[in-house]
């Protein structure tokens, strides 16, 4: 990086490079001298210096070079002198506009060179071997070669210059004359999708500015000349997408205005609202939306009538005459017929921002579709004094077509009338801000219209009618695209009728017994027989007349109110129904379209990167080989300029390659090289001889100059010293003077000097008393206040250890309250397990001595003489008293021990019992006697399973024994 002193030398060296062919490091050169941070400040010097880097980038086509200069040079001069900025940006554009518009000319007038060459050929030979060989035609080539590489520079420095000014308060007026310019030159060229991004680059810099507001230099919108600027961009903006037909674009530009109005909540002037209303009409009149064009008219037509003092009256006349014409176009039925509640509440919406674009506040108490409408409209024609402004012809036209009722001349009376108006319009005065307005545009829809009405006038005549007769009576259309038409009136309810071809007839009307029409007669005719009945037949009491009239009413009033509920129920499922489908099918056609969208998107992406990759890469490599290829030739120009030989003609397009150039480059930088070599050596021995010569003959002359100088510096110092010790004598006896003079006010010094320490002395003693005094006040307090807060900190250490402690103990206190009450519940637990286990020990000692002496009964038995059991004995019988008492003593024994007792020890004790206690004598008779029985009740009272008292005997349930002893005898 080449460092200058100046910046004026850096200019120079520019200028001499550039005069040797080195335009590269000129720009190089002049590049590093404005990024550098050494020249910040701006100076006149700069200016020139940035003319001419502008004017290098523009001609080497270098597009980054030029934004980074712009760029440090906005910082440079953006305080200081902005107009130097514009200066150099206003050049930096013509420069490149006029270098695009000769690469266009150089084209055109190759391409007339080799159309007039040779007036025999259709084609020169070398042509048609390009053609062949790359697919293009000549003019493609030339321009491919010539004219694109400019256009593509001049469009980036567009893109560059807005992007350098955008969203400065100091740079506006340029930023909006670089937009306009930009826009001109998407439409001189019809550069649509150049222009497409160029609007969104402007409506992305306008985003910008509303979401960071806390950026520096930014423009105020509130502003009148701010404002007036940026509406001016976006009108401007219009007009161009309207010229070259890009409605859709237009409309953007249409909600970027009013999104920019809301924004500011100011109203422009009218002259630039004439503007938007009258392309507002144009953009709704392709998009066959006639109501709102309809609307964009009428504000047109308020705004020159309010404003435009200066239009004639034949102007006047043919705008209100558009303004009529175009809300007859409407058609006179709305598309609500049969739409779902999704359609309804999209048009509800639309509505909305319709008529928010068009400039109509929508009234929250009306209903949405009340306020863009047909009707609504042609009454505010009314009431605006519209129809007193048009010509006579579209007026007899409007009472035609809105207020007479002529089903057969209808048509034949509007056709001259539709004649005499597609004659009318034409440019309007230079007084207006719409250029031309035509009439003619309209006849399509009027014609449309009157069709509508002649079949809506014939429906309610005739009920039929024959398709010639029909025919004729609407001369605008063939019978087809009358048909079509009907087709979309029936569709949408606006009449009713039926085409029979095979007939040759049309059918008006609905014949369904619940149409209106139908439904209307059937009331009036009901009516007619009522009041004849009574006629007939006049009631003679009132009374009567109920009983008559009211005989079975209620009935049939119920059974028809429950009919008719049950139907509307069933439409209501069905209309449900319907709209739950149609929904359904909405969408999945919806995901599937979104779907297939988004693949396509992506696929077109993924092509788009590849494509735009491939293209960035072949730029890169060509640029490097044209790079390579202009460094070699400008190294071999530069290398036979340095030897002054006649420029060779190596520089003929393909016949000479890279490769070759740098070759021969490198091999002339060679021999210049060597031929310097030898030059410097034959220099330095020449320098070396003519240095010893010259030494060898100022060598005495510069001895006796020494010699010389020596004797003149002795002279000049003793007279410097003698002058010095007068000086200093004559300075001594003036002090000697000064002292004597002064020695009489030693005293009064002495006693002024001591006066004064002595007043300063008490001055610090008090003073110092004082900070001492101070001093120990603010260590007393200081002391006081650290043992308040020693002391503090002592009690609530104190009180939170209490407290802990507290926590403590009551923890410890609810932890061996909860241990007591487990050991509680485990011995409670603990207990309750011993008695069910004692429990379960007695029952299965009773059962074991009931099993022993069961055994012991049935063992002692023989076959001659049975044993009568023991369970038999009835309880008036006494217990003998042994064995009631070896049952005494055992019952006993097993509660009270309370231990368990093992099996063979209880089977001996069983063993024991029966042993001391031996069964009763057998009775000699087989059977019992009767009365030794026992009685059956109480049988059945023993044979309860919950029976658990003990028996008479040896502790056995009687129950039991019973059982089993009458089981015995009955085996």
């Amino acid at each position: 990086m080449a460092q200058f002193a100046k910046p004026e030398n850096a200019l120079k060296r520019a200028e001499e490079l550039i005069n040797v062919g080195q335009k590269q490091a000129a720009l190089q050169a002049l590049h590093d001298l404005i990024t550098s941070k050494r020249y910040r400040a701006w100076q006149k010097t700069l200016e020139k210096i940035m003319f001419k880097y502008v004017e290098l980038c523009v001609d080497m086509r270098r597009g980054r070079f030029a934004k980074d200069g712009l760029i440090q040079y906005r910082i440079v001069c953006q305080q200081v002198n902005v107009s130097s900025l514009e200066e150099v940006i206003k050049h930096f554009m013509q420069l490149s506009t006029e270098r695009a518009e000769q690469a266009r000319s150089q084209a055109q007038a190759l391409e007339d060179a080799l159309d007039v060459e040779d007036l025999e050929a259709d084609k020169r030979p070398e042509d048609l071997m390009l053609s062949y060989v790359s697919g293009e035609k000549g003019k493609d080539r030339s321009d491919r070669e010539l004219v694109t590489p400019w256009f593509k520079f001049l469009w980036e420095t567009y893109r560059t210059v807005l992007e350098i000014l955008r969203n400065n308060s100091k740079l506006e007026a340029l930023y909006a004359m670089t937009a306009h310019r930009a826009f001109q030159f998407c439409k001189q060229y019809k550069r649509t999708t150049e222009f497409r991004r160029l609007c969104e680059i402007i409506r992305n810099h306008l985003a910008n500015l509303n979401k960071y507001r806390d950026q520096r230099d930014r423009p105020d919108l509130t502003a009148p000349e701010s404002l007036q600027l940026y509406l001016d961009t976006r009108v401007e903006q219009l007009k161009i997408a309207t010229d070259l037909a890009l409605w859709q674009e237009a409309f953007r530009s249409v909600e970027d205005i009013h999104g920019l109005m809301t924004m500011v909540k100011k109203s422009p002037k009218p002259s630039l609202m004439v503007v938007y209303y009258a392309k507002l009409t144009e953009i709704f009149w392709v998009a066959d939306s006639h109501l709102y064009h309809a609307y964009a008219w009428l504000k047109l037509f308020t705004l020159q009538k309010s404003y435009n003092k200066n239009l004639t009256q034949k102007d006047l006349q043919l705008i209100a005459s558009s303004v009529l014409l175009a809300a007859l176009s409407v058609t006179p039925y709305d598309h609500k017929h049969g739409a779902s509640h999704l359609e309804l509440e999209n048009e509800k919406e639309r509505n909305l921002r319709m008529a928010s674009l068009i400039g109509f506040t929508p009234d929250p108490k009306r209903e949405n579709r009340e306020l863009l409408s047909r009707t609504a409209l042609l009454s505010e024609l009314a009431s605006k004094g519209v129809m007193t402004c048009v010509s006579q012809e579209v007026k007899d036209l409007y009472n035609l077509l809105e207020h007479e009722f002529l089903p057969l001349d209808l048509a034949s009376k509007v056709q001259p009338l539709l004649t005499k108006i597609s004659k009318l319009g034409g440019k309007l005065s230079s007084a207006s801000s719409v250029p031309e307005v035509q009439l003619s545009q309209y006849i399509p829809a009027l014609e449309k219209l009157t069709t509508l009405r002649v079949l809506q006038q014939v429906s309610q005549v005739y009920q039929s009618m024959k398709i010639e007769m029909l025919s004729k009576m609407i001369p605008f259309f063939e019978f087809s695209v009358v048909e079509k038409i009907s087709v979309d009136a029936v569709k949408y309810n606006f009449f009713a009728v039926k085409v029979d071809h095979r007939k040759g007839a049309v059918i008006f009307g609905n014949e369904d017994i619940e149409s209106d029409k139908v439904s209307v007669h059937l009331a009036v005719l009901a009516d007619s027989l009522n009041k004849a009945r009574i006629l007939m037949y006049p009631p003679i009491k009132k009374q009567s007349k109920l009983g008559d009239s009211l005989y079975g009413l209620a009935d049939i009033v119920d059974k028809e109110h429950k009919r008719l509920l049950a139907r509307k129920s069933i439409i209501e499922k069905r209309k449900e129904e319907h709209e739950r489908q149609m929904l359904e099918m909405e969408r999945e056609e919806e995901s599937k379209r979104l779907k297939q969208q988004k693949i396509t998107e992506e696929a077109e992406r993924k092509r788009l990167a590849t494509e735009s990759t491939r293209r960035e890469e072949q730029r890169i490599r060509r640029e490097i080989e044209e790079r390579e290829l202009q460094e070699a030739q400008a190294l071999l120009l530069e290398s036979e300029k340095r030897n002054k030989k006649k420029k060779r003609t190596v520089l003929e397009g393909d016949k000479v390659t890279k490769q070759t150039l740098i070759e021969l480059a490198l091999s002339e930088q060679l021999k210049e090289r060597q031929e310097m070599e030898k030059k410097l050596q034959k220099l330095a021995k020449t320098m070396d001889y003519m240095e010893r010569a010259k030494r060898e003959e100022e060598a005495p002359l510069i001895d006796q100059a020494f010699q010389q100088r020596l004797v003149e510096e002795k002279i000049l110092h003793e007279h410097e010293q003698l002058k010095e010790i007068e000086l200093s004598r004559q300075h001594h006896a003036g002090d000697l003077q000064e002292k004597n003079r002064l020695s009489r006010m030693l005293d009064n010094k002495i006693i002024f000097q001591e006066r004064i320490v002595s007043h300063r002395e008490a001055e610090y003693s008090r003073l110092k008393k004082e900070r001492e005094d101070r001093i120990n006040q603010v260590v007393a307090s200081r002391k006081r206040e650290r043992e308040i807060r020693r002391k503090l900190y002592f009690y609530l250490k104190s009180e939170e250890e209490r407290l802990i402690k507290q926590r403590e103990e009551e923890e410890a206190r609810k932890r061996e309250e909860a241990e007591r009450k487990k050991r509680e519940e485990a011995e409670r637990k603990a207990k309750l397990d011993e008695i069910a286990e004692k429990q379960r020990q007695r029952e299965r000692e009773l059962e074991e001595k009931e099993r022993q002496r069961r055994e012991a009964l049935l063992g002692g038995r023989t076959p001659d003489s049975p044993t009568r059991p023991a369970e038999l004995v009835r309880p008036s019988e006494p217990v003998p008293a042994p064995a009631a008492a070896a049952a005494a003593a055992a019952a006993p024994a097993s509660s009270s021990s309370g231990k368990y007792v093992p099996r063979h020890l209880r089977e001996r004790g069983g063993a024991g019992a029966s042993a001391a206690n031996p069964p009763e004598p057998e009775r000699s008779d087989r059977w019992p006697r009767t009365e030794d029985r026992p009685p059956p009740q109480s049988n059945e009272r023993w044979g309860r399973s919950d029976d658990r008292r003990p028996s008479f005997g040896g502790g056995s349930r009687l129950p039991s024994s019973s059982s089993t002893w009458s089981s015995s005898r009955r085996g």
